[in-house]
């Protein structure tokens, strides 16, 4: 086995998972601020400046513990809006901030709240609708939501219904109700009142790729990304008075991936799919001329963040896919790009590794659409292999219903770095690639499902990437089940695994899972297995990596946010308590302050740079040393400090 060229530079971590310079750029709706996330004190806040004096930056929020990840510009442009949640519990709330005067406010004052943002409007640009969960965890009661005075008013209280669509008058015109085939209902509402029959429905088949996309600003055109009667998802309008629909765009080989509409009008202008790659196609002749312009001046990945109400401005985001994304303020009709910022100058210059899009194939012929990143120095012939097998990294990802994306990963580039081919498949059940290739998933947790991983990293030992001996498994969420997984279900298989946030006991998960999700029950228990039935209940227990953790027989790291909604700590707790009781070591890093992934950098840090030099352990690649990266974190070493090279010495044991 060979490690990357030792003239390829160390990344510093801090680089690739440290506070971004500056990210989330938007430009307000009348054109007069740019909005940002940047750091104030270590913590991300929302800063803005001037469009026409941007270097007057002043920071707008006060976050002094949680970085704020999501926030948006009120219609009116007179305030900003941001969500944020507590310890990672994901019950955000929503704040708000006066231009004018900088007070900044919660505008959803509740405990044990998680608000959704069900309508915004054009025309009607000081409210918007809410749902609140409040009154029943289960379900959110949608309320109009006076931005200036922060009154909150009940429109709907909610009797079972999964979500409601609004049009632009901030009338409710779409209830959707979850059915017993784990599909969908279509209610449509009139003049405030739910109709009792269901105008449009689904089955299982396609309850994850059918869903209606909104109204055009007069009403009339209903927009649904739409899988029925086909594979793919299609984009579809439908004339709301005759009930007629037209398919506007559909793809063979992918699912509708995204849509630009017009910001008064919101007729869609342009759509995407994104199958290894993302593509735009244009309908609007001036939105076409506008990103073939772009496409000229831009390498690499690019798309538009945000647009004025007049359409003249936009906020383009760029990723050169080889050095770190920029971001730019495009004037539509001077025609120039000006430099709004770039996200990580710190990694400029740095060895970034192009990401190859692949077609796997599994056992059974299906199509695994998969992305590898080679180490610096591996490739001198550029052919996709390397010259020599390299240690290897099988990175997978969450959901499972959910997918990868080609283009600049920050995982790829730290594992390529440290000397790891990385691998990350789309197997079966993820989306993005029609409903037959998610529903090949169904009840097919730690099988097929796990079959398409082993399946490629064969594929990787046959093309001489690696060699059997030298692969890791590691993912988040589903990805730390398929880590678990690997080495219970497959002990010999794997070198080791890194499980984040992953379930053990598929039972008790479904038993736990967040109340706001129980109108989604019936499709979990269609997709992962019944605990209702003996034979589903069976089903799950087989799956279970917990009732099979004395198998392991490779080095385990786990790490566990306390406060994880989705996947209970008890998850981490069950598997290290059952691998204690068997004598198999393990380590295990809990964080009291997180939930489902590490959102504050210092903490993401330190538990990378345990997995480094536990790779490091395992597999041979290179890492920096952990230092004090553990003390600056909130980590608590549960157990096992002892399995990890420089652990025990960073903790002064």
């Amino acid at each position: 086995m060979t490690t990357p060229a030792e003239a390829a530079p160390i990344i510093p971590r801090a680089h690739l998972f440290g506070n971004p310079t500056k990210a989330g750029g938007r430009i307000s709706p009348d054109g007069q601020w740019l909005s940002w996330l940047a750091p104030d004190n270590d913590v991300l806040n929302v800063w803005i400046a001037p469009a026409s004096d941007p270097s007057a930056a002043k920071v707008m929020t006060s976050a002094t513990d949680r970085p704020i990840s999501q926030y948006f510009w009120a219609p009116d442009s007179q305030s900003l809006l941001y969500v944020q949640d507590k310890g990672g519990d994901e019950n955000y709330l929503l704040y708000g901030v006066d231009l004018a005067t900088g007070a900044e406010r919660t505008l959803t004052d509740f405990e044990k709240t998680r608000v959704q943002v069900i309508g915004t409007s054009e025309t009607i640009r000081d409210k918007m609708l809410v749902g609140l969960n409040n009154r029943d965890a289960r379900l959110h009661d949608v309320h109009l939501l006076d931005l200036n005075t922060g009154e909150l008013t009940l429109v709907q209280q909610n009797d079972g219904y999964a979500g409601f669509l609004a049009d632009d008058n901030l009338q409710l015109r779409m209830a959707i109700r979850p059915n017993a085939a784990g599909g969908m209902d279509f209610f449509p509402i009139v003049d405030g009142t739910i109709a009792t029959e269901a105008t449009d429905s689904t089955g299982l088949e396609d309850s994850l790729t059918t869903q209606p996309a909104g109204f055009t600003t007069d009403g009339k055109t209903m927009y649904w990304i739409d899988s029925r009667g086909r594979n793919t998802a299609a984009l579809i309008a439908q004339d709301v008075a005759t009930g007629e629909k037209t398919v506007i765009a559909e793809n063979d080989k992918a699912d509708i991936g995204g849509a630009m509409s017009d910001p008064k009008t919101g007729e869609v202008e342009a759509y995407s799919f994104t199958y290894l790659e993302t593509e735009w196609t244009a309908i609007d002749p001036d939105i076409k001329a506008s990103l073939d312009w772009l496409d000229t001046k831009l390498d690499g990945e690019f798309g538009v963040s945000s647009r004025t109400e007049d359409d003249q401005k936009w906020i383009v985001w760029n990723d050169p896919l080889t050095a770190p994304s920029k971001t730019f303020i495009y004037d539509r009709a001077a025609k120039t790009l000006t430099d709004f910022y770039v996200t990580r100058p710190e990694l400029e210059g740095a060895p970034l590794q192009p990401m190859q899009g692949l077609e796997l194939t599994s056992r059974d012929g299906l199509t695994l659409p998969s992305y590898l990143t080679l180490p610096p120095g591996s490739d001198t012939t550029g052919d996709g292999v390397p010259e020599k097998p390299v240690p290897m990294v099988l990175l997978v990802h969450g959901g499972p219903w959910a997918r990868d994306n080609y283009g600049y990963n920050s995982y790829h580039q730290w594992l390529a770095n440290r000397g790891y081919a990385v691998l990350s498949v789309n197997f079966r059940g993820s989306t993005g690639f029609g409903k037959e290739f998610i529903s090949a998933g169904d009840l097919e947790w730690g099988k097929k499902m796990h079959d398409d991983l082993i399946d490629a990293v064969d594929w990787a030992v046959s093309k001489g990437v690696t060699t059997d001996d030298k692969v890791a498994i590691m993912g988040g969420s589903y990805g730390g089940y398929a880590t678990l997984a690997g080495l219970t279900f497959t002990p010999n298989e794997f070198a080791c695994g890194v499980d984040i946030v992953g379930p053990s006991n598929l039972e008790t998960l479904l038993a736990t899972i967040p109340p706001y999700w129980e109108p989604l029950i019936a499709q979990f228990h269609e997709r992962m297995g019944n605990p209702n039935t003996p034979e589903g209940l069976a089903m799950l227990k087989e799956r279970s990596p917990l009732y099979s953790a004395g198998n392991i027989i490779k080095p385990l790291l786990i790490g566990q946010g306390a406060n994880d909604p989705r996947v209970n700590q008890a998850e981490s707790d069950q598997i290290v308590a059952a691998m204690k009781e068997k004598g198999i070591p393990v380590t295990y890093v809990l964080y009291p302050d997180e939930g489902h992934g590490f959102a504050k950098p210092n903490n993401n840090i330190a538990f990378n740079a345990v997995t480094e030099n536990f790779l490091a352990t395992c597999l041979g690649g290179r890492s920096e040393p952990i230092g004090d990266t553990v003390g600056k974190s909130t980590a608590q070493i549960v157990e096992g400090a002892e399995h990890v090279k420089g652990l025990a010495d960073a903790l002064g044991g």
